[in-house]
């Protein structure tokens, strides 16, 4: 993949009037938009369906985390919608993820539609160390990414969700061709937000990132394909 199908633009905003603009502007710079929970929930699968009928992919992140069958229900109707990458929350487990993947391709044949990448949220990436040892968990936030990453391929799903400090070591624990989606991407320079993992376009993709995740840095820019156009520059090189 190029710079630009690697990168996916998060659309973090509520309104269809942000959606339009932004995704009229960006369709043609970018390989996806990320539809998370501020958005879905706001405008439900319209937004799905007016984001793929001008061309565009859609990667909805709702990081479902629930009973296995109660999640497998949800990925059903979700692989109706026509996306093309969801995610999971890997500390929901084997089976739920399992079921969940076996459901996505189960409702795809039925549709004689491809099936949407199912992937798994590790750690979030707004959690350091601390935040994880906070939580209850005895093993570093590298370690947690790396065990929920391996149970993560044990049920067959397609890859997961990291910071891009952690890309390299699942590519390398797991296998070259399991996906890795990192946020946690600023442009060199850029402010840091909420994020506690992170690292910059070009560093992402050579340390193992196969998409990287760009919210604020694109869609609060002046100009948003003159920031996107840099990002995808950036992480090619240029």
């Amino acid at each position: 993949m190029n710079g630009k199908e690697r990168l996916i633009v998060a659309l973090d905003v509520d309104t269809i009037e942000e959606v339009e603009y932004l995704v009229n502007e960006l369709k043609d710079e970018v390989g996806m938009f990320k539809v998370g929970l501020q958005l879905y929930t706001s405008l439900g699968n319209d937004i799905i369906k007016y984001i793929k009928e001008r061309g565009g992919k859609v990667f909805l992140d709702l990081k479902l985390h629930d009973i296995p069958n109660t999640v497998s229900e949800t990925v059903r109707v979700l692989t109706k919608a026509g996306v093309d990458m969801l995610n999971v929350h890997s500390q929901g487990g084997y089976e739920m993820m399992k079921l969940a993947k076996e459901t996505s391709i189960k409702s795809a044949l039925e549709l004689n539609i491809k099936p949407p990448k199912l992937i798994a949220v590790t750690i979030l990436t707004s959690l350091g160390d601390s935040e994880v040892a906070e939580i209850g968990y005895i093993k570093s936030a590298k370690h947690m990414v790396e065990h929920l990453g391996l149970l993560t391929q044990k049920a067959g799903l397609d890859g997961v969700v990291c910071s891009p400090l952690e890309a390299g070591l699942i590519k390398k624990v797991c296998n070259e061709n399991f996906i890795t989606v990192t946020p946690g991407v600023r442009p060199a320079g850029g402010e840091v937000g909420d994020q506690k993992r992170i690292t910059t376009p070009l560093k992402a993709i050579t340390g193992g990132s196969t998409y990287i995740v760009v919210g604020r840095p694109i869609t609060k820019a002046n100009n948003v394909k003159i920031a996107a156009k840099k990002i995808v520059a950036e992480m090619e090189g240029i």
